[in-house]
């Protein structure tokens, strides 16, 4: 004979058709651990976005409201006076009557006359050419009148030290002051010096022929002295830069009306 079932104690809640625990039962349970993590909880702290509330940053906020309100009592120490306008200084006599005031503007009128003249007496006669290494310009000129403004390359200020041998070093800088035609070429051949081997990594050559270098320097070539030279390139599109070994390179065009216009003994201003 099977036992029979045995009925469900009081002390344990029946499980409902799903298998869930009564509501009332879940209710019970949970209440204790709900009041101990109550309990256990810290308390709540107030906060200005990250910034907390609290002792410490009051000190903190307290003290460099001190030092602001401090170094605003001080100053900088800078103090602001307006610019006065400079009293003129009179250099020399000058006379307080009006015969005497007269007198010494003809004086100064005639110092100005005579520094005029010398002034004219240096200038350049005939056509003569300017060269601006700031802007690179070369200028054509004749007195007063320009015959031609042309784009140019001076040198480049670059530094080249020699590797092994000698040891020597090449500034390429274009030199300043006066200058004059001393000698001009049609299609100029270039000997090229031993910087221009050594800057191309190549060895230098002891053969004589093996310097000469034709059509670098364009149709024309302006020789002023020290091998330096006003030449034509065949890199027109670096023309207006500082690019070139100490000569000035000009474009084709600009070269053959500068040929055209200029001698031996034609000026050469370089600043």
């Amino acid at each position: 004979m099977e036992p029979s079932p045995t009925s469900p104690s009081s002390e344990e809640p029946a499980a409902s058709p799903t298998g869930d625990v009564p509501e009332a039962a879940a209710t019970v349970d949970a209440t204790p651990a709900a009041e101990s993590s109550a309990a256990g909880a810290a308390p709540t702290r107030r906060q200005l976005g990250r910034l907390p509330l609290d002792r410490r940053t009051a000190w903190i906020a307290g003290g460099a409201l001190c030092v602001v309100i401090g170094l605003a009592w001080a100053g900088t120490g800078y103090r602001y006076e307006p610019l006065r306008d400079a009293v003129p200084v009179t250099v020399g006599h000058v006379p307080s009557d009006a015969r005497g005031l007269r007198q010494l503007a003809g004086k100064l009128r005639a110092r100005e006359r005579a520094l005029t003249a010398r002034l004219q007496a240096s200038a350049p006669r005939g056509v003569f050419i300017v060269i601006d290494q700031t802007h690179n310009r070369l200028y054509l000129k004749k007195g007063n009148e320009t015959l031609l403004e042309a784009v140019c390359s001076a040198g480049s200020g670059m530094v080249l030290k020699e590797s092994s041998g000698k040891k020597r070093e090449w500034v390429f800088d274009t030199p300043r002051g006066r200058f004059e035609v001393l000698s001009r070429a049609q299609n100029p051949v270039w000997r090229k010096p031993d910087w221009a081997f050594v800057e191309e990594g190549e060895p230098i050559p002891k053969n004589p022929s093996d310097r000469l270098d034709f059509g670098s320097l364009g149709e024309y070539a302006l020789y002023f002295g020290n091998g330096y030279m006003i030449h034509g390139t065949l890199y027109e599109r670096l023309l207006g830069r500082a690019v070139s070994h100490g000569c000035i390179r000009v474009g084709r065009d600009d070269l053959r009306k500068v040929w055209a216009s200029t001698g031996i003994g034609t000026p050469i201003y370089i600043y």
